[in-house]
C-alpha cells in the first residue's frame, strides 16, 4: 500500500467507486470501517476451449485474464488474500455476502470458514432465465449461490426481518430467489456496444 493510496482513501466522498486491484483496494481503507461487502470474485470456470451454439455460432463466454488461475492452489491463495482484506476493513458487526456458481462457491465457503467467519445463510438465486446447456452433456446451470456471513460467531449483524417480509408479499423471506439474469437495457455495454462486463448481476 503506497502512502499515495492511503491519501487518496482518506479523501474519498460518499457514494465513491474505487477502480483498481481489489486488495490493493481495500488495503488503502482503514479497519474495522465497512458495514456490509458483497463480493462477486471469479469464478475459476477453467473453460477448455470454445463453446458454440447448436447454429455454430460462439457463445461469448467468460475468457477475461481475470477469471484464468493456473491451478487451484493459486486460484485459493488469491481467495485467501481477498478475504483478508475484506475481513481487515470488515466491522465487528458488519457482514459479507459472497456469490459464485459450482466452480468455486464450496472453495469459497471453506476460506470463509478457515477466517473466522460464520456462515448465516446460503442463498440459492434460481436464474428464471438461464443459458442453456448448448452441448447437451451436463445439467442446464440455472442457479448461482450467496454465502451471507458474519465477522465471528456470536457477532451482531443487521437483518431487517419485517422489510424483507413486506418485499415478499407478507411471507418470511425464503433461502432461495427466483430471478431473471442481466439482460436488456439493464446491461451496461462498452464504447463498441459490447458487454461492458461478461458477469454483470441483475439489479433485483
Amino acid at each position: 500500500m503506497t502512502t499515495k493510496t492511503q491519501k487518496a482513501a482518506a479523501k474519498l466522498p460518499l457514494n465513491t467507486i474505487m477502480n483498481g486491484d481489489c486488495i490493493e483496494m481495500m488495503q488503502s481503507l482503514p479497519e474495522n470501517s465497512i458495514d456490509l461487502i458483497f463480493a462477486d470474485p471469479p469464478y475459476n470456470l477453467q473453460l477448455k476451449g470454445e463453446l458454440h451454439r447448436p447454429d455454430n455460432s460462439k457463445v461469448d463466454a467468460v475468457d477475461d485474464a481475470w477469471d484464468q488461475f493456473g491451478s487451484f492452489s493459486h486460484y485459493d491463495r488469491f481467495t485467501r488474500d481477498w478475504l483478508a482484506a475484506a475481513r481487515r476493513i470488515l466491522k465487528p458487526d458488519g457482514a459479507i455476502w459472497v456469490i459464485g456458481s459450482y466452480h468455486n462457491v464450496f472453495r469459497l465457503g471453506a476460506e470463509l470458514q478457515n477466517q473466522g467467519f460464520w456462515i448465516l445463510n446460503d442463498v440459492v438465486w434460481r436464474k428464471s432465465n438461464p443459458m442453456p446447456n448448448f452441448r447437451g452433456k451436463r445439467l442446464t446451470n440455472a442457479h448461482e449461490t450467496l454465502i451471507w456471513a458474519s465477522k465471528g460467531e456470536g457477532a451482531k449483524y443487521t437483518f431487517n426481518y419485517e422489510a424483507l417480509k413486506a418485499l415478499n408479499e407478507g411471507v418470511q423471506m425464503r433461502s432461495d430467489w427466483v430471478l431473471p439474469i442481466c439482460t436488456g437495457h439493464e446491461r451496461l455495454k462498452d464504447e463498441n456496444g459490447d458487454k461492458a462486463h461478461p458477469t454483470q448481476k441483475p439489479e433485483s
